[in-house]
């Protein structure tokens, strides 16, 4: 049964990836954004999104907790559409789509060719971080997690590794051992530290525990290397800004429980910039 019902939402997606790529960027992605805000729902727990933004944000009021959650679908749609436009992404020159704060981070990077671990969240089109920090030139892999629907996981993986990062490594045992070895080669690290793992730490995440990656804490404290913070934010429909944070450095002192716990201080501060961009249908304090 699951087969039937993963072809059909691959058939219904590239249906909608077709007449996308016929009107264009921008249509595609305002019409995207008003289907998925209206069909979302159906498909998400509307009670475990806010909770969880309660969680988080706790004194917002339903007004403000209404709009949090409709953006959120609305941005749920758009990054939808523009992963047909992803090689246009990546191939464009004009600083007005993707502006980046901190470039000069990126350039130092790669000038120094000591790998560092990338981290951020599932914000806004987030697959546009990796495009960039690759784009300028860094030895990069980035993990990801497969999706459930076969079909649909197939052609974003070609997606990825087109246009996105050449080098995908899938989340799990086996994707460890290879993240070591790209590591120990010369090549950075791309990894979103936001959604829930079986393989963690509990860790305080807006004054609730949750289960978190260690991989970052892990590799600071192995091989001592820098943390880079970066951020994305959509400043308007299909235009984007590029955050770059300072590179992080711990003592030896620190622990791997205290450098998750810093880590995952810095992503609230993230989602707090932008609350209506950030994913909130994960079920993270699970």
């Amino acid at each position: 049964m699951n087969s039937i019902k993963y072809f059909l939402q691959f058939f219904i997606i590239s249906i909608f990836f077709i007449i996308f790529k016929i009107i264009g960027l921008k249509f595609a992605s305002n019409i995207s954004s008003k289907i998925v805000s209206l069909i979302g729902p159906f498909f998400r727990s509307k009670k475990l999104i806010e909770n969880n933004i309660r969680k988080a944000i706790p004194n917002l009021d339903s007004k403000e907790l209404k709009k949090i959650v409709n953006n959120m679908w609305g941005n749920y749609g758009r990054i939808l559409s523009e992963y047909v436009f992803i090689k246009d992404f990546r191939e464009s020159k004009s600083e007005n789509i993707i502006q980046v704060e901190g470039q000069e981070i990126l350039d130092q990077i790669k000038k120094d060719k000591e790998p560092v671990i990338f981290i951020s969240g599932h914000f806004n089109n987030f697959e546009l971080m990796a495009m960039h920090i690759e784009k300028s030139g860094i030895n990069l892999a980035a993990i990801y997690r497969p999706l459930n629907n076969k079909f649909l996981n197939f052609v974003m993986e070609k997606i990825r590794e087109s246009y996105i990062c050449k080098k995908q490594i899938k989340k799990g045992i086996s994707g460890t051992k290879q993240l070591l070895s790209f590591f120990k080669n010369g090549t950075s690290i791309a990894l979103m530290i936001d959604q829930r793992v079986s393989q963690g730490i509990r860790s305080n995440f807006f004054k609730h525990e949750a289960y978190t990656t260690t991989i970052p804490a892990q590799f600071v404290k192995k091989f001592k290397c820098k943390v880079v913070p970066i951020y994305i934010q959509r400043i308007k429909d299909v235009n984007f800004k590029i955050s770059v944070s300072k590179p992080l450095e711990y003592s030896e002192d620190e622990s791997i429980a205290s450098i998750t716990l810093d880590l995952n201080n810095l992503l609230e501060k993230m989602i707090l910039k932008n609350p209506e961009q950030w994913i909130w249908s994960h079920n993270r304090w699970k």
